[in-house]
């Protein structure tokens, strides 16, 4: 299931309840549609910004998906992260004007460009804006604490459960299907995300299938069993015995 792009606007977008709109009045709406400029769309692997420029603008996903990644001296990629459509990317660049990773499309996509300079200036003539911020940062915090846990200490299938799970959870979101969904990044972003081999993320994959946790079609994920993934993950919520211990 793609999610088509979109030239909705943000009076009317269907992503307004999970991005910088929502929370905001008609008219403080319209002063930030003023500000927001509509890139073209992008296509797989095209560039939306590179490690180490200037950042002059945040970006909003107005539709497809988005993979960021840290580039070290010796030419290595480390995947950092996926967006998909109502996220705000760039954040990172906050702190020092300057992106901190590179990011590129995955597929088809397009997204809103919020100017630093205008976006800072609306923030202080609209305080529901800068709260709005202050959410989207504290998700973007929460969702780093949610990495550090996926990567620590786990099994190679509570990894891959985990991932699934994770984008379950921000499909449903969107208000898309939470047990019907596309990868639109490759297994060997996955495995680099996750910090496994593509090798176990193949195996993994055809573990859950075979289990009948989830049933693969090409890049089609159908999770058939969605509270046996939970307890791969987290076995002590679905476990008496282990709730009384």
């Amino acid at each position: 299931m793609g999610i088509p792009v979109s030239t909705t606007s943000c009076a009317n977008c269907r992503l307004a309840d999970i991005c910088l709109p929502y929370g905001l009045h008609s008219n403080e709406i319209d002063l930030l549609v003023n500000i927001i400029q509509n890139k073209r769309p992008m296509q797989i692997n095209d560039t939306l910004y590179r490690q180490n420029e200037k950042c002059c603008s945040l970006f909003a996903v107005k539709s497809g998906s988005f993979r960021s990644f840290i580039t070290n001296s010796e030419g290595e990629e480390q995947t950092i992260g996926f967006y998909l459509p109502g996220e705000l990317i760039g954040l990172d660049a906050l702190q020092s004007g300057h992106n901190t990773c590179t990011t590129i499309a995955l597929e088809t996509a397009s997204v809103c460009e919020l100017p630093l300079a205008s976006l800072n200036e609306l923030c202080v003539k609209i305080p529901s804006l800068q709260l709005q911020m202050l959410r989207i940062l504290g998700k973007e915090i929460i969702s780093d604490h949610d990495k550090i846990i996926l990567l620590g200490h786990r099994s190679a299938k509570e990894r891959l459960a985990t991932f699934l799970l994770m984008l379950s959870r921000r499909y449903g979101a969107l208000g898309f299907s939470n047990i019907e969904f596309n990868l639109s990044m490759r297994r060997q972003d996955i495995a680099n995300f996750l910090g496994i081999t593509i090798e176990t993320v193949s195996r993994q994959f055809a573990e859950l299938t075979k289990e009948g946790i989830i049933s693969i079609n090409r890049r089609g994920v159908y999770i058939n069993k969605l509270s046996i993934l939970q307890a791969i993950v987290e076995p002590c919520k679905t476990d008496p015995e282990c709730l009384m211990r």
